[in-house]
């Protein structure tokens, strides 16, 4: 959608923002979005550096960066020559998601032995699944579960 000309509710923010309407007070309060002008009644309004600021929050939540990352990365925006900042801070991000995704492999693996395990279908004292996730070794069975990262 393009970028409007004129002054918008908030309601027309959000579409021109493809932004859900909750978000906007909340990130007013936190300074990534500049408190709009009013109308003599009250109303909000809203302009197209509003629109611009919440694709760049909304943008920047989806590659992973936190509320106070996108206040720095906003900060930035204004520094000359501040590239490398931004480069950096992209690069600690990759290395953060990185280790999530480790983390998330080992997960899966772990859950997957479990399933692979757990061909039981009867009562839950005898289940391998509840025993791995209860403690390393079931002391009212004996039986030794698998052990959970």
């Amino acid at each position: 959608m393009d970028a409007p000309r004129d002054t918008l509710t908030t309601s027309k923010l959000a579409a021109h923002a493809e932004v859900n309407l909750h978000p906007f007070r909340y990130y007013e309060k936190r300074g990534l979005l500049p408190r709009p002008s009013r109308t003599a009644s009250g109303y909000r309004q809203y302009g197209p550096e509003h629109v611009a600021r919440l694709r760049f929050i909304k943008r920047a939540q989806r590659l992973g960066f936190t509320l106070e990352e996108i206040r720095e990365l906003l900060s930035l925006r204004a520094e000359p020559g501040a590239g490398a900042d931004v480069r950096a801070r992209t690069a600690r991000k990759v290395e953060e998601i990185d280790a999530r995704i480790r983390d998330l492999q080992r997960i899966h693996a772990k859950l997957a032995e479990l399933h692979a395990a757990c061909e039981h279908h009867g009562s839950p004292d005898d289940c391998l699944v509840l025993h791995a996730l209860e403690d390393a070794n079931d002391d009212r069975t004996g039986t030794p579960s698998l052990p959970i990262p």
